[in-house]
């Protein structure tokens, strides 16, 4: 290791120069100490005076307990003898008797025990050390007293402080500098993450064992964050280790500390110390409006990151300093805290997480290339969801409005007024129709020719406002929710040409004019239209009752050209001469006010098993939830962050999305979103204080990206790449979707699934549309978590990561294919599975959050998706196009970290 000349020092007395290797002053004849071994003092923030910033540092020595080798202390401790004295003790070696182990005993003498500050002080080193358990920590054992003395014991280091070996040697080789600081960046991270300031770091107070790892001792001076006094009239240090904040009397932060860190890097570097003063003045103008000379100036070889890094820890305004000791150890060249940490046995905090991993963004070539794939998968997934969307495979040219306007009309025409307080309408899968054409055709082109009655529409109408049940969490009006209950309101349902399918309406709750025979109503009205000539239909004695009262009921039989060979059924009821029910009634019309049960025993099956695994995850998180509480675990800032920001977005969607009404209602409903929201947002807060510190300890890099946008720190590049990635992912994961309607017709087989209707909600409006898409953004998150939650249980379990991600993908593809009742599906969940692992251990939540979001709305059903401008969902299909696009490109710009783009050629040399 190269050596370079110990620089001179400065007489403690007299201020002279002393040349390294003399051990006393040739002008007074003292005896040489430097000022990193100085003793600990407290001195008043008194105008600058003449003394001699040495003889302020070293005090005058504080008389010797009298302690002689072989004295036995408390029945226990064998003193071997005295270590050291400083400003709050003296230090001995003894032998721990009972445990027969070495110790070291730190005495408070007398004079100082009678100050009931300086004992105060002495017993909270106790108690604040005892908090910290970390490798490169001195480890303090317990407090007792002997004769009137109170003494600590703590773990004895055989080895040599650092002040010393600066001395003795002169600077560090850069590996040994590096190694050394690695260590003590990562004891003092430890100690800042328990929310303890040193206050006192110096060269004398670091000590390298045999083994050569680094312990930071002497926490005498040591308080909680945040409850420094800041008393001007006592500042507390050693001077020339003090920030400038500190000698101004501002007290000490942890900035304060990674000040002294950066003085002790700068000594280990160099040789020398960063300021020489002979007053305490002198030292205080230097800090104050001095740039150290630069660690290269003083050697040479010097790594020039370390050496940036030692001078933005020295800068004097405490905001440009780096804001933890977290992103120090980043900053050192190779540093891996993370790494460092887990290896240690330690879990890193959430602000070690958040300043670890890349920060220079990606390779203009590798965005590129993630944003020329979104372009190719989203036209891709468009063109796949000819096959895999309903609408895509009927007649849907006519808009909701156009829909609406038609049964308004007929309901005037039935008689009925066409004044209403409230209104509602919606698409809806005739799913009775296509199971019935899944389970009697088994050709490969069962789903090539249906009609336009494989998509419903209904229209209901109230002379009351529509007030959904309180326990219904979308707040949204179904055709069954609120149930009809008034007189006056009608329901009509017709295909998506419009063609009347059924018809309900409640008739008066009083008779205006009771008595007399029913008059006759002409039912051909109803029969045009639904599109049927009523000559063709052969009269039938009704069967199905109507839903509310009648007093004349009829029936029709025939066949209808959509399914010509198909026997099928009308039945109608009247009230008073006006229409009160109808419908066409065909082999898969169900009868479900007299079904016990409406899933098949597969499809009760794999909700039960979703239901089971939600459970199972709850209690579980519930459990583990209260145990990282009381054991002072979890990151409490970002759970109550991420639970803020679920309330956000659940209260933007139940304002975007629920059906309003203007009644005293609105209020009681608004409690109740309010309870549902705080219901979601406690899961949330429960999930994450459950599982964060876990995989904080186990899997940090997952959480690294998510910590910072937690933190607010939304433009780091990583968070950009995450989500870039999470866009080409997410567009690969849509395209898994395809496969149940694909694989099987290459083999000659029919689609494994049919085609399913996207949600309709998100197209009844801006507002609705607007409010779908930030419940995406929730549940994409929620998911997310839920993901990593059930691959964490499940590593416990299994003990093996790969295991544990192949049972993730397992759990879910056995749950989708009982539902399903389709092997194929299962496989495509399967494989979806495997990627949703993939992406949430190599790139994280951030990422696998985005992958969903980016999913639901390509591949899942979400939005209706089309190539023709002229579709009258053109709009929103191109307005959630328009969403991702903004994402990537914002994604795009932040991943690259502020390099160029418009020639990456260039950027990349």
């Amino acid at each position: 290791m190269e050596r370079a000349t110990a620089p001179p020092i400065q007489c403690s007395s007299c201020s002279a120069e002393i040349p390294a290797t003399s051990l006393f002053c040739s002008f007074c004849g003292q005896a040489v100490i430097s000022q990193s071994q100085a003793p600990t003092r407290a001195f008043s923030n008194v105008p600058p005076s003449p003394l001699r910033a040495s003889r302020l540092i070293s005090s005058d020595s504080i008389p010797a307990g009298g302690f002689t080798p072989g004295a036995i202390l408390a029945d226990r401790y064998r003193i071997i003898g005295l270590l050291g004295r400083g400003g709050m003790g003296e230090v001995y070696r003894a032998d721990d008797l009972k445990l027969g182990q070495p110790v070291a005993l730190k005495f408070l003498p007398k004079a100082l025990a009678l100050d009931p500050v300086r004992r105060e002080r002495f017993f909270a080193e106790v108690r604040i050390t005892r908090q910290l358990s970390h490798p490169n920590i001195c480890r303090v054992y317990d407090i007792a007293e002997f004769e009137g003395q109170h003494f600590l014991s703590m773990e004895y280091i055989d080895g040599e402080d650092l002040a010393s070996l600066i001395k003795r040697i002169g600077y560090l080789s850069n590996e040994k500098a590096l190694e050394i600081a690695r260590q003590f960046a990562a004891g003092l991270a430890a100690a800042h993450e328990k929310g303890v300031l040193h206050r006192d770091l110096k060269p004398a107070n670091i000590m390298i064992d045999g083994h050569g790892r680094v312990r930071i001792t002497d926490f005498g001076l040591a308080v909680a964050t945040g409850d420094d006094t800041k008393e001007e009239a006592d500042i507390l240090g050693t001077p020339a280790y003090m920030a400038p904040e500190q000698f101004a009397g501002k007290g000490a932060t942890t900035r304060s500390d990674i000040y002294a860190l950066g003085l002790i890097l700068y000594e280990i570097y160099s040789g020398k110390r960063a300021f020489t003063a002979g007053t305490i003045a002198e030292l205080r103008a230097q800090k104050d409006g001095q740039t150290p000379t630069a660690p290269s100036d003083l050697r040479q070889g010097l790594d020039p990151v370390v050496e940036r890094l030692i001078l933005r820890c020295l800068d004097r305004d405490p905001r440009a300093r780096p804001a933890s000791v977290a992103q120090v150890a980043l900053a050192l060249p190779g540093g891996d805290p993370l790494a460092a940490a887990i290896a240690a046995g330690e879990t890193p905090s959430p602000e070690m997480v958040a300043a670890c991993g890349h920060k220079e963004g990606l390779r203009p070539a590798a965005a590129l290339a993630i944003l020329a794939f979104m372009i190719v998968g989203v036209v891709a997934s468009i063109a796949m969801s000819s096959r895999t969307m309903l609408h895509r495979r009927v007649p849907f040219e006519k808009s909701p409005e156009i829909l609406t306007q038609r049964s308004r009309e007929f309901i005037k025409s039935m008689g009925y007024s066409a004044s209403f307080a409230d209104s509602a309408s919606r698409f809806t899968a005739n799913d009775d129709y296509l199971r019935y054409l899944m389970d009697s055709d088994k050709t490969a082109s069962r789903w090539n020719n249906l009609s336009s009655d494989a998509i419903l529409f209904w229209y209901r109408q109230s002379p009351r406002s529509l007030q959904p049940n309180w326990f219904n969490p979308s707040q949204r009006v179904w055709r069954s929710d609120p149930p009809m209950e008034f007189s006056g309101e009608v329901l009509v349902t017709t295909d998506t040409e419009g063609h009347l399918r059924s018809f309900s309406a409640i008739p008066p709750q009083v008779e205006s004019a009771p008595g007399g025979a029913p008059p006759a109503i002409d039912w051909t009205l109803l029969f045009s239209e639904a599109g049927l000539d009523a000559s063709k239909w052969m009269p039938s004695d009704p069967q199905w009752s109507p839903v509310f009262f009648a007093d004349t009921r009829a029936a029709w039989q025939g066949s209808m050209k959509e399914w010509p060979g198909i026997p099928m059924r009308i039945e109608a009821a009247a009230y008073h001469g006006r229409p009160v029910s109808f419908e066409i009634i065909g082999p898969w019309t169900r009868a479900w006010r007299m079904e016990l049960a409406g899933q098949r025993m597969s499809e009760r099956i794999g909700n039960g098993i979703a239901l089971a695994v939600f459970l199972t995850i709850m209690g579980v998180a519930a459990f583990f939830a209260r145990r990282n509480l009381r054991l002072g675990r979890g990151d409490r800032r970002g759970a109550a962050r991420l639970a803020v920001f679920s309330l956000c977005l659940c209260s933007a969607s139940w304002i975007l999305e629920t059906h309003h009404v203007p009644t005293l209602g609105e209020f009681d409903l608004f409690m109740m979103f309010l309870g549902w929201a705080l219901i979601f947002s406690a899961l949330a807060w429960t999930l994450y204080i459950a599982l964060e510190p876990f995989v904080r300890r186990r899997w940090p890099q997952i959480l690294v990206s998510w910590t910072r946008l937690l933190s607010g720190d939304w433009r780091d590049p990583l968070v950009g790449r995450d989500v870039l990635a999470g866009c080409g992912f997410g567009v690969v994961l849509s395209s898994t979707v395809w496969l149940p309607y694909a694989v099987p017709t290459w083999f000659g087989y029919p689609e494994a699934s049919g085609p399913a209707l996207f949600d309709v909600s998100t197209i009844t409006g801006a507002g609705p549309f607007a409010g779908s898409l930030v419940d995406f953004v929730w549940t994409a998150i929620a998911v997310a978590l839920g993901y990593l939650c059930l691959f964490f249980f499940l590593r416990v379990l299994l003990r093996n990561d790969k295991i544990a991600g192949v049972a993730l993908a397992l759990v879910w593809a056995i749950r989708n294919w009982l539902f399903y009742s389709s092997w194929v599906v299962g496989i495509e969940v399967f494989l979806g599975g495997i990627l949703i692992f993939f992406v949430l251990k190599r790139f994280g939540v951030v990422c696998l959050a985005t992958t969903l979001f980016v999913e639901r709305i390509l591949g899942d059903e979400s939005i209706p998706m089309t190539f023709q401008p002229s579709a009258w969902y053109s709009s929103y299909c191109f307005a959630a196009l328009l969403v991702i696009a903004a994402i990537c490109l914002f994604a795009f710009r932040t991943s690259l970290g502020g390099r160029p783009f418009l020639d990456p050629l260039r950027s990349e040399e």
